[in-house]
């Protein structure tokens, strides 16, 4: 069986930044086991997998999967997707029905594109456990019961300099541990670590935006702001927040186009 098969670099201007995902539009749905074993041979924080909606809610259906397991929420494997739909098909957005998270949008925008995200509120909390393995101690804790977690901490040069106990956090669960503090080159920086879900530091963290847009627009005083999240690869994004949603506006670039061979039942 052949399938085909898109490796997209996600809120990147160029080859190798951004988030690397694989973008995979099927026929028809693979058993659960079979995308999951994609997933894992592909080895990229998401693979997105895709079938035609036919509700007439969305225009696809769309699954993300790491190389450990199905996730709720994906945003730059969603950029990425929309990126290999409009450059395929043409048409100016694309909509996609999901089983967690709604129905999720990617539209052209001068930039490049943009998508929206349900905006993830945060409050106040406290969780001393994980604070004590980031490797240095924030200055506020802002929790999501959704495994959303903001750290945020007095420069950007304290969160770039964090090496936590990885180990440590996977033992507490599949939540996002949101590293933050204003930037000196963007209004926002960032670093994501999330590996309770198979990704120890992601390159770039669409889902995780979707919680800074309502944190700092409502912080900044502003609706809109740049943001940098400070991986290896690092990766750029606008941040637009309008009522519940969140614009996420960024770049993608195609890096390989080809088929995904699996073998035939029997």
């Amino acid at each position: 069986m052949k399938l085909p098969y898109t490796h997209v670099d996600a809120f990147a201007s160029r080859p190798f930044e951004g988030n690397q995902a694989a973008v995979m539009p099927l026929d028809d749905w693979l058993d659960d086991d079979t995308q999951l074993a994609i997933a894992e041979e592909n080895n990229f924080a998401e693979t997105a997998f895709l079938v035609k909606d036919a509700t007439g809610e969305a225009d696809w259906e769309l699954r993300w999967f790491t190389p450990t397991e199905e996730v709720r929420l994906c945003g730059h494997a969603t950029l990425a997707s929309g990126h290999v739909l409009l450059q395929r098909d043409g048409g100016d957005w694309v909509r996609f029905r999901t089983r967690q998270a709604g129905v999720l949008e990617v539209r052209r925008s001068r930039a490049g594109y943009e998508l929206a995200l349900p905006a993830i509120p945060t409050s106040r909390g406290e969780w001393a456990e994980a604070v004590g393995l980031l490797g240095a101690e924030p200055k506020e804790v802002w929790l999501n019961p959704d495994g959303y977690g903001i750290y945020l901490f007095d420069s950007e040069q304290a969160v770039r300099d964090l090496d936590p106990d990885l180990r440590g956090l996977k033992a507490l669960g599949n939540d996002q541990f949101i590293c933050t503090a204003p930037g000196t080159e963007t209004d926002v920086v960032s670093r994501v670590f999330v590996p309770g879900g198979g990704v120890d530091e992601d390159s770039f963290t669409g889902s995780a935006h979707a919680c800074l847009t309502h944190f700092w627009a409502n912080r900044l005083g502003r609706d809109s702001f740049s943001a940098f999240q400070a991986s290896q690869r690092g990766g750029h994004a606008q941040c637009k927040l309008e009522g519940e949603r969140a614009w996420i506006g960024g770049q993608c670039v195609t890096v390989v186009e080809g088929s995904f061979y699996l073998p035939s039942e029997g």
